[in-house]
């Protein structure tokens, strides 16, 4: 006899049909909870920006007035940061440094920002 048999086949298939059928019913879906349209988010924060020269002296420019510059010294930046982010804790900060400046200098005002409990501090790059 060269010929396969199906008929087993085809009995266990209905069998596992009538499983699924009776099962499926029962079964709990998950729910998903979907955002509402009625839900406004704030308005993105414009971030500030430290600037680090060539010698080293810092600049603070405040992109939420339009990029108003002040020149800082190393005591007073963390001052004036510390007022900024007790109105708004969530300030972002971006470093921006002089291709010429040295890592060491970049990484003291990062730390010197995390001192400060700053959360997002990000590095300004340029495209090439």
């Amino acid at each position: 006899m060269s010929q396969i048999n199906v008929v087993p086949y085809i009995d266990v298939m209905l069998v596992l049909l009538v499983i699924f059928m009776i099962t499926a019913p029962l079964m709990n879906p998950g729910q998903i909870d979907l955002p509402s349209v009625g839900k406004s988010l704030a308005p993105a924060v414009a971030p500030l920006e430290v600037v680090i020269r060539k010698d080293t002296t810092l600049l603070l420019r405040d992109h939420a007035r339009g990029g108003v510059e002040f020149p800082v010294s190393h005591e007073e930046i963390g001052a004036r940061l510390q007022q900024i982010v007790a109105k708004n804790p969530n300030q972002p900060v971006v470093i921006s440094a002089d291709k010429n400046v040295r890592y060491e200098e970049v990484i003291n005002v990062m730390d010197m920002l995390q001192q400060q409990h700053i959360k997002k501090i990000g590095l300004l790059t340029k495209a090439r």
